[in-house]
């Protein structure tokens, strides 16, 4: 079985307050990208992850480095970009999380599950998409990690493919599309 992991595909780093002309133009891959992979693996996995934030987001670290509140719990800048999560229906598992990398995702992904392939797609590469997949790489050394770059975008074009270069260099497998 395959798992496809959309990381943080919410209103506020797409068109929102940290949204960005590349991560607003990525919702239409993405949204693309995920009605491919259910038709092709009617059985895989999906998760999405949320990036979750509450009122006391000025006091946290994060906060403090990034000084713009964002994804607060229950706002629209929290939800799922609407053609992304119709894409994604109803048998998709959300995740919150309140770091960029989400550690208890090999728990949700379940000792079960046997994952054949990890497909990571969303924003931030530079930030939450590479904190993921290497929670990823190092809860399952042995099982591939693929990153599409046309359904993720940074916060800048530079960042992106900085990140992107890290990944393959951690024997992550990016490619263009899928």
């Amino acid at each position: 079985m395959k798992a496809l992991i959309v990381v943080d595909m919410q209103n506020d780093f797409t068109t929102g307050v940290l949204g960005n002309p590349q991560t607003a133009a990525v919702v239409k891959n993405v949204a693309a990208m995920i009605k491919k992979f259910r038709k092709q693996e009617p059985d895989g996995l999906v998760i999405a992850t949320l990036d979750t934030h509450f009122a006391n987001y000025s006091e946290t670290q994060e906060g403090k480095n990034l000084p713009v509140p964002h994804c607060i719990k229950d706002t629209d800048g929290w939800q799922i970009v609407p053609d992304v999560k119709k894409a994604l229906g109803k048998d998709c598992k959300f995740a919150e999380k309140i770091t960029f990398g989400m550690y208890d995702l090999p728990e949700m992904i379940g000792k079960d599950n046997k994952i054949d392939e990890f497909i990571v797609i969303g924003v931030c590469t530079d930030i939450c998409v590479i904190s993921n997949v290497m929670i990823l790489k190092a809860a399952y050394p042995e099982v591939p990690v693929r990153v599409i770059a046309d359904c993720c975008a940074g916060v800048s074009p530079e960042t992106h493919n900085n990140a992107l270069s890290a990944m393959k260099v951690c024997q992550v497998r990016v490619e263009d599309t899928y």
